[in-house]
């Protein structure tokens, strides 16, 4: 198998419209070669660890409601045509994404991170659950099927959070700027959206390298 590293924000619109698109070739090709990972990288890491009103977070990167409403013109279209229904409308608290990370990690650990990231995203874009709340976190680990006394009882401590600051930090450093950002076999970074046609020429590469009995990426 070839690990497709995914850096990513669960409240990155771009991120959630994405890993929809790279579904899609997935579908297209089941016999993919991929271990799906998931990596930390926030948007906002100043962000107050309650998070801020959406309305005070607007206008501070924005300039307003307005504003806003044109620089997210573009997302809404790609997410309409990937088949998502963003309700930016809805959403009142644009949250600190620590503990959302901590959750994704701890999903890691038991085999449930597809899923539980996949969750943050629908309940912030779709549900416009605040995804910075340690119930609303607990749930969606309830959900997945983990411990949710146990999520608890983590997200009340600081545990893995410096780790969680050290792995976004590493990006960084890396020259990652933007999510989504894909890692296909810890070599290739491939950015942004896109389209299903080139995950399925990557997968189609891929299988063929392996068949031959080459690396991946190589």
């Amino acid at each position: 198998m070839v690990t497709l590293d995914i850096i990513s924000d669960p409240i990155c619109p771009w991120c959630y419209i994405g890993k929809t698109l790279l579904d899609r070739a997935i579908a297209e090709r089941p016999r993919h070669p991929f271990t799906i990972r998931w990596f930390p990288y926030q948007l906002n890491p100043d962000m107050p660890p309650e998070g801020m009103d959406r309305h005070t977070y607007l206008e501070t990167k924005f300039g307003g409601k307005e504003a806003a409403a044109r620089a997210y013109a573009p997302v809404l279209e790609r997410a309409e045509e990937a088949g998502l229904n963003i309700d930016f409308a809805a959403i009142k608290r644009t949250p600190n994404t620590l503990d959302a990370h901590r959750l994704i990690h701890w999903a890691g650990i038991e085999g449930r991170q597809m899923p539980v990231a996949m969750a943050l995203f629908r309940a912030y874009f779709q549900e416009a659950r605040d995804i910075g709340d340690k119930e609303v976190l607990a749930d969606i680990a309830d959900s997945a099927g983990m411990d949710a006394a146990v999520v608890t009882k983590l997200l009340e401590s600081d545990v893995d959070a410096e780790d969680i600051r050290s792995q976004d930090q590493k990006f960084r450093e890396m020259g990652i700027t933007g999510v989504p950002t894909f890692i296909v076999a810890g070599q290739h970074a491939v950015p942004g959206c896109q389209p299903p046609e080139l995950w399925i020429k990557v997968i189609d590469e891929i299988n063929e390298q392996l068949a031959q009995g080459g690396t991946a990426g190589a």
